[in-house]
């Protein structure tokens, strides 16, 4: 989310098919920009289509047949949830002052969408389409961290677990981020949601990981993907929504937007075949997992990036982040034996961090970059690019470790050895995904 529009320099977009520049004098108080108003709704139907059904057949195309219809289910039920408790007090949450605990946490001034109407503007958009698109962030971040416990953690103990998690862990770094809180204050840069959204959520899979320890049978057993076809459809949809997430986060129409919309391809494209050109040398064959993953990590890197750096930054950031992230999923998960079922951790955590940093580095003029503010160095913001960085990870990672024992004491994380082989669509939700 661009704070820069959000707090205090929301201009007037360029209208869309034929419409002037709408200027307003110094004194004049903002009006609704149609144009930009038309491209937020776009942009937020868009982040629902990457999660509903992008997300769910991404992850559940990864799963085995006995599991799909259970991970359709956690995603589905997840966006939806989360998207009532936004509106009733998460929004608040994130994005109204908080008094004493303003650098950490909003207040509960807008709760129940209080004082929020028909005619209230956030810049020159409505609020309501504002904090709907901010509702769909809210919504699929949680739901992302699904698959670093995917087929073996209780319906009941995730719908638990993502409640919490939006309430304690994600409506405070979004605050500290984009709602007025420290980091904000302190200059970092993240424009879509590195940290709020990807490391936020690749830590708190890993915890969840290895709170919940291996699936029964890993590393003996085979537990490949059922369909690699539907990975690649939910891939596809989700490349599609990533430009509702990316430049609408500009929340305008303007020349940002379109830098936003051409960094956010490169970045994609370079990472696919990053991935898929390092896998062909160490492995002998290029698949098509390694292409879709690699631009899964395009998205990722470039999401706090996007409206920093320049074009020629974006490849390389792809590039980078492929090669990292290529690495993380194997030799890193396998020299540290963890269960991260669909590499939320190694691609959407790692993938973030990259990008964070890297943003810090490729933001500069020397690299195509926008620059920095008046007096920072490339250094200075590397090193707040740092700290945000490390306040995610360990304020999502003591938070969610403390949830998911939480809930564990009070109904237990897991099914038993015997529901987890006979897969959570039959013992959790009573139907099969497929019927033959």
């Amino acid at each position: 989310m661009n704070n820069k529009l959000l707090m205090n320099r929301i201009l007037p977009a360029v209208g869309l098919l034929g419409y002037s520049t709408m200027s307003f004098a110094a004194d004049e108080a903002p009006k609704m920009d149609g144009a930009s108003t038309a491209w937020m709704i776009t942009a937020t139907v868009l982040v629902i289509l990457m999660t509903i059904p992008g997300l769910g057949l991404f992850y559940g195309g990864l799963v085995r047949t006995k599991n799909m219809l259970s991970i359709l289910t956690q995603v589905f039920v997840t966006f939806s949830m989360l998207s009532v408790l936004w509106a009733l007090y998460g929004y608040s949450l994130a994005f109204t002052p908080g008094g004493e605990l303003n650098s950490v946490v909003g207040g509960l001034s807008k709760s129940f969408l209080s004082g929020v109407g028909k005619d209230s503007l956030t810049g020159v958009i409505p609020e309501y389409v504002y904090l709907t698109f901010q509702m769909t962030f809210a919504a699929i971040t949680p739901a992302l961290i699904i698959g670093g416990f995917a087929e073996r953690m209780k319906f009941s103990a995730i719908l638990l677990f993502m409640a919490g998690w939006l309430t304690l862990v994600y409506a405070p770094i979004a605050h500290m981020v984009w709602g007025g809180g420290w980091l904000q204050g302190l200059g970092t840069m993240d424009f879509a949601g590195g940290t709020v959204v990807h490391i936020n959520a690749g830590i708190a899979a890993l915890v969840g990981a290895l709170v919940l320890g291996k699936r029964v049978g890993f590393g003996r057993e085979s537990m490949s993907p059922h369909s690699l076809t539907m990975t690649m459809i939910g891939a596809s949809l989700l490349w599609v929504g990533w430009f509702g997430f990316n430049v609408g986060s500009e929340l305008a129409v303007d020349s940002t937007a379109g830098m936003v919309l051409l960094n956010t391809q490169l970045a994609t494209a370079a990472a696919a075949m990053g991935w898929l050109f390092v896998e062909w040398i160490i492995k002998g064959k290029p698949s098509m997992l390694g292409g879709v993953s690699g631009a899964i990590t395009g998205l990722v890197a470039i999401t706090p990036a996007c409206g920093f750096v320049g074009p020629m930054g974006s490849i390389v950031l792809g590039i980078v982040a492929a090669a990292i992230c290529f690495w993380s999923t194997s030799g890193l998960k396998h020299w540290l034996g963890y269960d991260d079922s669909l590499d939320v951790f190694g691609i959407h955590g790692v993938g973030g961090i990259v990008g964070a940093i890297g943003t810090g580095f490729l933001a500069s003029t020397t690299f195509g970059g926008v620059g920095y503010a008046a007096g920072v160095t490339m250094g200075d913001q590397v090193l707040k690019q740092l700290m945000a960085t490390g306040t995610t990870l360990v304020w999502s990672g003591v938070i969610s470790y403390i949830l998911f024992k939480a809930i564990d004491m009070a109904i237990g994380l897991r099914v038993t050895e015997d529901e987890e082989r006979e897969g959570l669509d039959i013992v959790d939700h009573g139907e099969k995904a497929y019927n033959h």
